[in-house]
């Protein structure tokens, strides 16, 4: 009855098949996870560098809306003393509140009212006049640099969020590689394991075709059948 040694091969021939079909989609699997991984971290590595280049922007702007705080005395009126005392003594503050007397003054002098008194009342109102025009400038000044650093945070944010959902997803697909690759390869386990009882039911058949066949004149399976070999070498 060779057509049973032929069956046995045959199913030892399905599961070394069945093997080689396992490892290569364990193999493809982990290719497609060291894929993930490769684009994770280039995911990392692009924010990383947005995060560098947007540093500076960030790190300008916190003290920047300090200052307005302090101006406009949000901070307390320490402060707010402490900010108009040294925009007072600033040198650009300095420089014009210089300019502009001395311009008061040639106007004066050039019209015969330098000794008058409105002279003098135009140089005690320019002072705080002055002052109040330079605590506005300084104040949306530093507001440019607060806007920019807002805008900055709020794209390192937007970044963030971007960069997280792209590594969510990419880890999603290596999970689900690594799962699939070990679903295929149990899945070819379990039908390798069938198989093996198939041939162990084949052998049980050919021993009782075996009994049959020595009861009726030497018709059983011998060292030397086909199918005797076939299952030898398996």
């Amino acid at each position: 009855m060779s057509f049973i040694g032929n069956a046995i091969g045959s199913v030892v021939g399905g599961i070394t098949g069945a093997k080689q079909q396992g490892k290569a989609a364990e193999s493809a699997a982990q290719t497609q996870a060291a894929a993930s991984n490769l684009a994770i971290d280039e995911q990392r590595r692009q924010f990383d560098i947005l995060t560098e280049l947007l540093r500076p922007y960030v790190e300008a702007g916190q003290p920047a809306l300090q200052q307005q705080q302090s101006l406009i005395g949000l901070r307390g009126a320490p402060e707010q003393q402490q900010a108009i005392g040294a925009l007072e003594q600033s040198p650009l503050f300095q420089a014009k509140v210089r300019q502009g007397e001395e311009a008061l003054l040639q106007q004066a002098s050039a019209t015969g009212g330098l000794r008058g008194g409105n002279i003098q009342a135009a140089l005690a109102q320019f002072r705080p006049q002055m002052l109040e025009s330079q605590i506005a400038q300084q104040y949306s000044r530093l507001g440019g640099l607060t806007a920019l650093g807002q805008q900055s945070a709020a794209g390192q944010g937007t970044a963030g969020m971007e960069s997280a959902g792209a590594i969510g997803d990419l880890l999603a697909q290596r999970g689900a590689a690594l799962a699939g690759g070990q679903l295929a390869r149990g899945s070819i386990v379990r039908q390798s394991f069938k198989d093996l009882m198939s041939i162990g039911g084949l052998a049980a058949g050919a021993g009782g075709f075996g009994g049959i066949g020595g009861a009726g004149g030497g018709t059983g399976i011998t060292a030397s059948s086909p199918g005797a070999a076939s299952f030898g070498r398996f």
